[in-house]
Parts: C-alpha cells; structure tokens; sequence
C-alpha cells in the first residue's frame, strides 16, 4: 500500500482537533487507513539548518487514490467525522465558444489514444499546497498511471501559455519547453531525466479544485479530434448513480439498518445516497468522480461497514458470502484424473502453456487452418507464439529435458487448452484436457490403453465391445469404444480415437497411439514413446 507523509500539526488543524497518537491511529483505523508512524517520537533530521516538524505517515489502501495527498486525507476525515459535507463538484457555467481547446493529431492517437484536461482559475498554491500538488502528481504516476505506461498528463501554467492547444507526437528532440518551477528551456529527452510530473485527472483535479476562487469548480475544456471526430468536453466530473440492495448490505454485515440510516452511512463515506422511491429494499447511491474504486454495491457495502464501524459489527457469520468454499466442477473432475494417474504410478508435470508454432503444429505433423490456435500477436521468442492446442508438445519438451533419466518415463498433466472460437464475446475458449506420455524401450502402447481404461472406469464409463460373443454394458449411461484412426502424428495403425456416449449424444474426445518417428526425431527423442489425450469437460 502507498504510504503518504503529512506534516502532524497541518493535518491537525485542517481537522480542527489535537489528538494523541494513539486517538489519531483510532480514528486511521475506524476509516480503514493505518498510521504507520508518528515522527515526534522518534529523532527528525536537520533541514536547512532547522529540525524538520513532525510529521505523519499513513498508509493507504490501494484503491483509494483519492487520499493519495494532505487534501484528500483531511477532507475524508472531515467528512467521516461530520464537520463537513461531501464537496460538489461541478464545472464553471462557460459557453462552449469561449473553452479552451485541445486538437489530438492523428500521430497522438498512437501513441496516447484518449486526451483529457481541466483548468483550474485562481488556484492559490503555498509552498506546501504546491509540494503536495507534486507529490499527488508522483504517487498517482507510481500507482494508477503504472509508472507512466498507463496515463501520462502534463500539468501547465496557464498564464505563460496561450491557446489553442495541440498535441502532436514528436521526436524527443524535436520537443523544447521549460519544465515547472525552471528556467531552463529543455528537450523532451533532458525533461525525462530531469523532471516529470504526470497525473490522472480527474483525481488532481477534484483534489486540489478546493483552492480555487471558487471552491471545487472547475473549468472544462474541449478536446478536438479532427481525424476521428471523436470531439468532447472534459473533464466530467457527474457523480455516477447506482443502487445498493438493503438486504445484501445487512445481510454482509449482519445488522438491520433501514435504508434511512444506510444513507446516513455513505454520507460519512462522502457519497450522496437516499431511499429509494420506488423499492424498500433499494437505496439510490451516486458515487463522487474521485472514486473510481468503486464497481460492485460490495464496494459500497464495504463503506457502510467502515462508517458503522468495524469494531461494532456483530460477530457472527454472515448470511451472504461473496465466494463458495468449494471447488468448481472442472477442478473437482480435473481432482480425480489426477489422482487416478498418480496411484496408477504416473509422475504429474506442469509444462508451459505457451509455445512455438512448429511445435504445436509441424513438428507433430499437423497442418495449421488458421481457425484453431491463439497466436501472439507480437511473441518476444519463437518460444512462445500460440496458445497450445494439445499437451502433447509439453509432455514431449519434458521428456527431452530429462532424458538423463532412467526408462520408462512415465509423466502425465491436466490443464487447459485454447481455442479460437469467434462466436465467444472474447473469440476464444479453454478446454481441460488430459494427457499422459510412456517412453521406454518398448512402446508402451499397452501401457497406456492401460491407463486410458483405467480412467474411464474411475469417470464411470462402460467400455463398449464389439466383438462377436462379447457384450459389454451397451445400456449403460456413460459407454465407450475405440476405433482405428488415421492420424499422422502416430505411426501408421497404431493409433486410436475414443468414442463416447454420455446421454445418448456421441463424440469423439481424444485419441491415443505410438508416435511417428518424424515426431520422436523432432523432439530429439531416441525411445519409442506413447502418448494420450482426452477432452474431459465432456464428462461434466
């Protein structure tokens, strides 16, 4: 979690209260932030001839970038603790002829795709407001911009500056401006070394819009695209409605709020929220822009118990969990073919799940359509370019790294594969398969047919026989049957498919056989080796 430093009597007396330490860490703790340390207890270094003031550190929760600086912090507390309301945010009433305007080059779109900005009029900046402009500028760049890779905006002094603005794309060296607080005039290269201040707007926004002529308004601007017409205005600082359910949040918490007193929560939490006029069961919630964190009425819900407080909530389970303790389906199905391998005597390994193109496809003799495998579209290696479609290139790559190993290698893995499918809303799907490999000195073959009954009987499948005299369980369920099949990764009739029936619907779902030496001579192996594979999600 970030950890912000405040200077202790600023804070204090921007909450209009003295505390001890110990009242302070109380109250961090009640909003669901931690005071890490409190310097007046400890040595402070000298600064400029004169001991630095004691100071603050307080660690904040990841998703609560809005807190990321001393105005955040001290309006949340101030809101929390009722000495004041939860600010409104609203943009200076201008006419879009007289906006400022920024123009994105087409250039720009590639390599920042989305522009946005703000202007704050009359921001009265001390020393300490502007250190904390900075720092909110670094710890959002640290944190909600991914170290820049994200978000990059560049704070201006709008009365050096005239517009219209344009942001172009430019060769570092071809950029010449004089950063904040310098005289210099540098290149984009020798700003990058030397200083950078970048920030997400909204947040710096909001934050720091307190200090304005007018207290929390803010000046929007407009953003022209001329090659796409994406034209808008920025930034859009509307609170975001949505409804929390009475029922869920006192069902999470265990208490009986009424939807009256849950709204008298979220105003602690500086939210705006009333009853809903048409449900008892619903509050109607409107989400401040500095809160981006929150998605779910689990978010809000999570507020209502840090205003209640946490040290006030029954201790009793809760009547709704978000999550089930117990394993999915596929993982519990996956649990029992694992097991199985194992007391069979097959030794489980878990190779990569990507790998190169030839692997998957020539090297075991199959031709790519173009429609079955996930390709990255831009590999670091020839290592890993697709998704795999089968396990049989892991199991393969395994045993050539431990051919050092003593005969037979026997090693088996359950895990996905992937498939394109375009009628997915993500284009593609995960399949749990199983697979096994013997490499020996004889084939093996036998072996792992073997194998292949053995988990079939434990999945309660019936192996169907067709041979004259024999019967076997034609009306079971679950039944299935082998085949001979012509696949060029075996070799030439040694290989067979598995049919099943489950609910009267056949298919095939895997195959197995002796390797092609083409394949075993691709992979640098010396042994006859035999492999299987099963699709097993069909069994669920």
């Amino acid at each position: 979690m970030p950890t912000i430093t405040v200077d202790k009597a600023a804070l204090f007396e921007a909450l209009d209260q003295d505390y001890t330490t110990e009242e302070f860490d109380e109250l961090c703790f009640e909003f669901g932030i931690e005071l890490d340390e409190d310097t007046s207890t400890s040595d402070r270094p000298i600064v400029n001839g004169r001991q630095e003031p004691p100071q603050l550190k307080i660690e904040i929760p990841a998703n609560r970038y809005d807190m990321l600086c001393f105005e955040g912090i001290s309006l949340m507390l101030n809101i929390f603790n009722g000495k004041q309301k939860a600010p409104n945010y609203r943009l200076k009433n201008t006419s879009r002829d007289d906006l400022q305007s920024i123009t994105a080059t087409k250039d720009t779109s590639r390599v920042r795709p989305y522009v946005s900005g703000a202007i704050l009029r009359n921001v009265k900046f001390t020393k300490e407001r502007y250190d904390s402009f900075i720092a909110l500028q670094d710890k959002l760049h640290q944190n909600l911009a991914r170290q820049r890779t994200l978000v990059s905006i560049g704070t201006h002094d709008l009365d050096t500056i005239e517009g219209p603005f344009t942001y172009e794309a430019l060769p570092p060296e071809e950029i010449k401006f004089a950063p904040l607080n310098q005289i210099k005039v540098m290149t984009a290269t020798e700003v990058m070394k030397f200083y950078e201040a970048e920030i997400c707007n909204n947040i710096l926004v909001a934050m720091f819009s307190q200090y304005t002529e007018e207290p929390f308004t803010v000046e929007p601007i407009k953003i022209i695209s001329p090659h796409n017409g994406q034209n808008r205005q920025v930034p859009n600082l509307d609170p975001r409605p949505t409804t929390a359910s009475v029922s869920y949040v006192n069902a999470c918490c265990g208490l009986s709020l009424s939807p009256s007193d849950i709204c008298s929560l979220l105003t602690r939490m500086s939210y705006t929220a009333r009853p809903s006029p048409s449900s008892s069961d619903t509050v109607e919630v409107l989400i401040p822009p500095t809160r981006a964190d929150v998605l779910h009425q689990a978010d809000i819900m999570e507020d209502v118990a840090i205003a209640y407080g946490f040290n006030k909530l029954p201790r009793a389970f809760p009547k709704v969990s978000g999550t089930v303790g117990q394993p999915l389906a596929i993982n519990k199905l996956s649990d029992i073919v694992r097991l199985e391998a194992a007391m069979a005597g097959w030794s489980e390994v878990m190779p990569l799940i990507l790998c190169s193109h030839d692997e998957n496809f020539a090297w075991l003799n199959r031709v790519d359509d173009g429609t079955t495998a996930v390709k990255l579209a831009n590999p670091k290696t020839a290592e890993y370019q697709v998704v795999r479609t089968s396990l049989l290139p892991g199991l393969l790559k395994t045993i050539r790294e431990n051919k050092h190993h003593s005969v037979p290698i026997k090693i088996f893995e359950v895990s996905d594969v992937a498939f394109k499918d375009l009628a997915l809303e993500r284009k593609s799907r995960n399949e749990r398969h199983f697979a096994a490999a013997w490499c020996g000195k004889s084939s093996g073959f036998e072996v792992v047919h073997g194998l292949m009954d053995r988990v079939m009987l434990m999945l309660k499948s019936a192996f169907v026989v067709g041979e004259e005299g024999l019967h076997g369980k034609d009306e079971a369920e679950s039944a299935y049957w082998i085949s001979e099949v012509d696949d060029k990764t075996f070799f030439p009739g040694h290989a067979a498919q598995i049919h099943l029936r489950i609910g009267g619907r056949e298919s095939v779902v895997g195959v197995f056989g002796i390797l092609h030496p083409t394949v075993l001579e691709k992979f640098e192996l010396k042994y006859p080796v035999s492999t299987l594979e099963i699709n097993i999600e069909v069994f669920l």
